[in-house]
């Protein structure tokens, strides 16, 4: 019995982790992107919307993300039971958390960076996307990252009540679009 592998054997190995990663993204990971992107991009325009017809506290649209929130953890529960959890998947799991860390920070500081919170958010959100369409190799996410960091570079030149509209639409197209595609790419 040998020991290691060859060359091939680790080549195929790893595609085969891979290949089991893209499956557990299907499997609830596209779920989340299109969770996160629909309520994301929901709170963004509602804010703005709200701001403009004169509501006196647009900001509590963001309530919604608290049961994202809550579906997004029984998501990720329920994926974690359901199939095969390999070295990806916990990459993939560890840089999103580590990116909500960063949004949370972002929101609890926004007084402090002059309430230009959406650009902060839309740098890490590019980040999270280009790290999970690295791991997944599948392009139109690591596209959808690159739209995001010129959205973050537009925004913080933009008046705070216009980077919600620009947040909102990024979203949709950086993050959305890529999420329908990999769940398309996934069932085909």
């Amino acid at each position: 019995m040998k020991d290691e592998l060859t060359h091939q054997e680790s080549l195929d190995l790893i595609a085969e982790m891979i290949k089991q990663a893209k499956r557990n993204v299907a499997k609830g990971g596209s779920n989340q992107i299109l969770l996160w992107g629909w309520t994301i991009a929901f709170a963004n325009f509602g804010h703005y919307t709200l701001d403009y017809f004169g509501f006196d506290a647009p900001q509590m649209i963001w309530l919604i993300t608290f049961p994202a929130a809550i579906a997004s953890i029984i998501m990720g529960i329920k994926m974690g039971r359901s199939g095969v959890i390999g070295h990806i998947d916990r990459v993939y799991g560890n840089v999103w958390l580590a990116a909500g860390i960063g949004i949370a920070i972002s929101l609890a500081m926004m007084e402090k960076i002059g309430f230009n919170h959406n650009g902060v958010i839309l740098l890490i959100a590019g980040m999270g996307m280009y790290v999970t369409g690295s791991l997944l190799r599948f392009r139109p996410i690591v596209a959808g990252s690159f739209l995001l960091w010129i959205a973050a570079i537009i925004s913080f030149n933009l008046p705070i009540m216009q980077q919600y509209l620009l947040s909102g639409a990024a979203i949709m197209l950086g993050y959305l679009v890529p999420g329908y595609m990999l769940k398309k790419a996934e069932r085909g």
